[in-house]
């Protein structure tokens, strides 16, 4: 269908307001506080140990201990923030100089500093309708210095796991899943994180839970989860690690993410509250996108697993970029808040792989100089990718939204089509 010469003139107002999209943030109350207080009046702040030798501290402890159990798996980590997580969980994997690492184009700074951070070479991947990894493309990138393939599940939901996991078997290669933006969500009844060979969780203030920055490295593997605990803790494995299992790895130069008792008070209120905010929001985006789908001319985004999602963002397409910025617009004028809840880029756009460098010259993975950026980190290289992130509009559903935001925002959506595509 093309686009009219001229859109018709806007004539949305609002007639509701329709609350600032949160999450996690916004249920923070009396079961954050406590558990606070309770690492204050004990006076132990770092986790392994504090004022009283026979109490040690239990916050960080119990965290890990839940959420291993919520995710499905044996061992959880608690780190200083995602990024943490991301190095943590590349270096268990032992990702390094020479070492490729495949990634969706469309992703979060981190995904692919992360890999930088270690030694690794990103290798940027097309993504499909699902906003995720898409499948073929592990099989298309491979090379001999393959390492690893981290499949990041975008805003709530599941990439295509059934394909991707297959895939990434078939090639020998292990899988990172990167559940940052998806705590809670599942896949063919499977948490997210349980099913790749490691994964990691972000508490970042914008999350799904939060504890202001923190995160989680997460794996059923003993010798993954030993290294992750030397990679955050300067090598070391205490003794709290060794009663879970025997130390088996010898050390190595690790870094310093340790999560301290404070930020896993927080997150474990937090994480008691996931399955909750997940609910609510599946619920209502549910009843959004029943009052919009048979709208023509409108293309929701793909769900490898409806009954698994998060529900906290709905997407769908228009043809051109210019009903997708009256959508906006419009959107904006009516009081519907329409940008994403967490920032997510087309890595080859970003500054930092414009230059290709790292903190020191001999640290980059590139071949920086008069042919950078090479194959493989252009725009031109990604249609499919362009193609698709241009031509969205977001909503963002959050936990202070009614079922009566949700009739509106339908309704405003509704009359905008009209508008632009005729009634």
């Amino acid at each position: 269908m093309s686009t009219p010469a001229a859109a018709p003139e806007n004539t949305l107002r609002p007639t509701r307001s329709v609350p600032t999209p949160a999450l996690g943030w916004a249920t923070i109350g009396r079961e954050e506080e406590e558990l606070v207080l309770e690492v204050l009046r004990r006076k132990a702040l770092f986790r392994y140990y504090g004022p009283d030798p026979k109490s040690p501290p239990t916050m960080v402890a119990t965290l890990e201990r839940e959420m291993a159990a919520m995710v499905g798996v044996r061992f959880a980590l608690g780190v200083t923030s995602g990024s943490a997580a991301l190095e943590v969980a590349l270096g268990a994997l032992g990702i390094g100089p020479g070492d490729e690492v495949i990634l969706p184009a469309w992703s979060w700074v981190s995904c692919f500093t992360a890999i930088v951070r270690v030694g690794g070479k990103p290798v940027l991947a097309e993504i499909d309708d699902t906003l995720c990894l898409a499948p073929g493309e592990i099989t298309r990138l491979r090379t001999p210095r393959t390492k690893a393939v981290m499949v990041i599940h975008f805003q709530g939901i599941a990439a295509d796991l059934d394909a991707l996991s297959a895939e990434a078997r078939a090639a020998g290669i292990p899988l990172l899943e990167d559940c940052a933006e998806s705590p809670g969500a599942l896949h063919r009844g499977r948490r997210v994180g349980s099913i790749g060979d490691i994964a990691i969780f972000s508490f970042q203030q914008q999350k799904t839970i939060t504890s202001g920055e923190g995160g989680m490295v997460v794996t059923n593997d003993p010798r993954l989860y030993e290294r992750a605990v030397r990679m955050h803790d300067l090598g070391q494995f205490r003794d709290f690690h060794a009663r879970q299992i025997p130390a088996a790895e010898p050390a190595f130069c690790g870094s310093q993410f340790r999560m301290a008792e404070l930020t896993g008070a927080v997150a474990l209120a937090q994480l008691r509250k996931v399955d909750g905010i997940r609910a609510h929001c599946r619920r209502l985006s549910l009843r959004l996108r029943a009052r919009i789908s048979d709208l023509p001319g409108i293309r929701l985004r793909r769900i490898p697993d409806p009954d698994g999602e998060s529900g906290f963002e709905t997407y769908f397409w228009v043809d051109t970029m210019e009903r997708r910025d009256a959508f906006r617009s419009r959107l904006a004028a009516a009081g519907v808040p329409c940008d994403q809840m967490t920032g997510t880029y087309a890595q080859y756009r970003r500054a930092y792989v414009a230059t290709g460098l790292a903190h020191a010259p001999g640290a980059t993975p590139f071949a920086v100089g008069p042919n950078w950026p090479e194959r493989g980190y252009r725009v031109e290289d990604f249609p499919k990718t362009e193609d698709i992130i241009h031509r969205f509009v977001v909503i963002p559903v959050g936990v202070t939204h009614t079922e009566e935001d949700m009739d509106y925002i339908a309704g405003v959506i509704r009359r905008i089509h009209a508008e632009l595509f005729g009634a």
